[in-house]
């Protein structure tokens, strides 16, 4: 049974390596809707009526910026703590599989689907992938950032038509193999209940499209700022700073999830003039604060370096059991 769904008529589609295509069983007239694998790798599964704009998502500026501050290591920390905490929940998994009585139940079990939502150009997708999934599925509707994705992943060999081979033993690496996706969150072209674990970094909140997708035992990562994060740069750029409220979400996941843990992380960072900007144009800092404040603040960093905090709030829930 395919994992993926046409984002068309929501028949099964099947991957090939040059052409996507449904089998139309679910379509009135029965259509084949095809969809190009590009040759980056990546699939777009974004109809144009699921298009707000016409460049939906991050720009190429913006995505080009957070590859170059995220390279350089300042959120390392958060990275280190999700893919922490995904071993954690995937080695429990697998325990509950070892323990299965039966042997087909147990080899299913094993088969796990992860979801990155909202992956941008990969930095946190491509740690993802080592901590002991089968497949990653990497989405985002920003089509410059999934190609940067997917040229990332084909450079590594995690594309899903890739075989990943370690160099010294030359067997199969314990490596997530990538299915980059332009795709909207909202409707995500997957099985229904096909997925064991969502992860959203910075990204959209859908309490409904992600109980559609989990399995019963689903988890759900998501990761947040904390409250005084990147304080002294909003101060520097705003005359009113608004704490951000991390974990209003919470009360509309909880018809469907159970809060199993919060972890905060906080790193001091200090940013070059350089970084600084970078930061400001991967945020949406880069719009909201006046042009003014933002020259201002970049100017005095040019001869003094400019010191802030990021801080961070991660949550881990779990699908709650029907009753």
């Amino acid at each position: 049974m395919s994992l993926f769904i046409c984002p068309l008529c929501q028949s099964p589609l099947q991957p090939a390596a040059d052409t996507w295509r449904c089998d139309g069983s679910l379509h009135p007239k029965q259509t084949a809707h095809p969809f190009d694998v590009a040759r980056q790798g990546y699939i777009n599964l974004l109809p144009v009526q699921q298009k707000k704009s016409k460049a939906p998502g991050d720009s190429q500026q913006s995505i080009e910026a957070r590859k170059r501050f995220l390279n350089a290591g300042h959120y390392q920390p958060l990275q280190t703590l999700i893919c922490q905490k995904m071993r954690e929940l995937l080695a429990k998994n697998e325990s509950v599989a070892d323990s299965a009585i039966e042997p087909i139940t147990k080899k299913d079990s094993k088969t796990i689907n992860w979801l990155d939502i909202g992956c941008g150009e990969g930095y946190y997708t491509q740690a993802m992938a080592q901590t002991g999934m089968d497949t990653l599925i990497a989405a985002d509707i920003s089509k410059p950032a999934v190609v940067e994705l997917a040229k990332t992943s084909k450079a590594v060999g995690r594309l899903w038509y890739q075989q990943v081979k370690d160099s010294i033993t030359n067997e199969t690496a314990k490596s997530a193999v990538i299915y980059p996706l332009v795709t909207s969150a909202a409707h995500l072209p997957l099985r229904a209940h096909s997925i064991k674990g969502i992860s959203s970094i910075f990204s959209p909140i859908l309490p409904d499209a992600f109980n559609e997708v989990l399995t019963a035992d689903g988890y759900l990562i998501i990761a947040k700022p904390d409250i005084g994060h990147l304080a002294t740069m909003r101060e520097a750029l705003f005359d009113n700073v608004r704490e951000h409220d991390s974990d209003k979400f919470l009360h509309e996941l909880a018809p469907y999830f159970t809060l199993m843990g919060t972890e905060h992380v906080s790193t001091e960072m200090t940013l070059s003039a350089a970084d600084l900007a970078d930061l400001m144009t991967m945020t949406p800092y880069a719009y909201r604060a006046l042009n003014e404040k933002r020259q201002a603040l970049l100017a005095a960093v040019e001869t003094e370096s400019f010191t802030t905090q990021a801080k961070f709030v991660v949550y881990i829930l779990q699908k709650t059991a029907a009753e």
